[in-house]
């Protein structure tokens, strides 16, 4: 039986400048080219989960404007509801200025636009879809008051709350205790936890820290090393990372989410193989151009796990 999804975040239209290299401060270079491609935190991690076979909802707004329709068309062509996407005559659908480099790594400046323009009243009436919901995802790319609305919200419905803190700020003390799963990388993890991520030890420090706030469970992200796990009964670990050839980093950390929610038990307890299909489908993220483009679907991600 396929997971029942909300995603609740950010709607970006990205435009990515490919150079050779990054720009010193007050240099002007040449970009090779330009391209345009559906984003946003929140978005991707929706089609992710949608790819991935689960049933997905998004909550969010977009501008009046046409990347706004565009926006919308993207999420609905990837079987997404949108029932609770609105759209606001007052601010801008949000974008995103990607700088990517011939190794595959990026800088990125985003404009917030709808998204930050946000406010608690977007979820008042959220209850139709978190009814039979197994997850309720969000990240920082929208205000975390609204998160901390439907978070409250999907507890009273008994939905599991996955929190990803990206791009990482200091989080509203009261959204961690609804909150059940955290995802950070090592440097989101250290900025809110003040604990520099150096091994096992300091991983397992944060787990504490976290749990002590109300937080049953971290996973935290750690690039090319694999994705470190510390859930309750002392169960803890590191799921080595697939080693590929990056071309374009966008995207990866949202693919990693979006499919971890597709397949993860709502008590976590199948976590170990969930990151290892959300970690396969992050690989190919990576090996593809463009943010929504590259993301997979399930039948991709099993392919590519039978080929071990």
């Amino acid at each position: 039986m396929s997971k029942k999804v909300v995603v609740l975040g950010s709607i970006n239209v990205d435009t990515t400048y490919h150079v050779e290299r990054f720009p010193q401060p007050g240099e002007t270079i040449s970009a090779k080219s330009k391209s345009s491609a559906p984003g946003g935190k929140g978005a991707n991690q929706a089609v992710a989960a949608a790819r991935s076979g689960a049933k997905t909802f998004f909550i969010g707004a977009v501008g009046s404007d046409s990347e706004g329709k565009y926006m919308l068309e993207a999420l609905k062509d990837n079987d997404i509801d949108v029932r609770h996407v609105v759209v606001d005559k007052y601010h801008g659908t949000g974008s995103a200025a990607v700088t990517l480099d011939a190794n595959g790594q990026n800088d990125i400046m985003i404009y917030g636009g709808a998204n930050q323009a946000m406010t608690t009243d977007l979820v008042k009436n959220i209850d139709d879809i978190l009814d039979d919901a197994d997850f309720l995802i969000s990240q920082f790319e929208t205000p975390q008051e609204v998160t901390l609305a439907a978070f409250k919200k999907a507890k009273a419905h008994n939905v599991t709350t996955i929190l990803n803190p990206a791009p990482a700020h200091k989080i509203i003390p009261e959204l961690l205790n609804y909150t059940d799963v955290i995802t950070p990388n090592e440097s989101e993890c250290a900025l809110l936890t003040g604990i520099k991520i150096t091994d096992e030890a300091s991983m397992l420090k944060s787990a504490d820290y976290f749990r002590a706030r109300g937080v049953k469970h971290l996973l935290i992200t750690l690039g090319s090393k694999g994705v470190y796990y510390a859930c309750p009964g002392d169960k803890h670990g590191l799921v080595p990372a697939f080693k590929v050839h990056a071309v374009d980093t966008t995207a990866a950390g949202d693919t990693f989410i979006g499919a971890l929610a597709s397949q993860l038990a709502n008590d976590l307890s199948n976590v170990t193989d969930a990151l290892v299909y959300a970690q396969r489908a992050s690989s190919l993220t990576v090996q593809g151009m463009g943010a929504m483009p590259s993301i997979p679907t399930a039948d991709k991600v099993k392919a590519a796990l039978a080929e071990k």
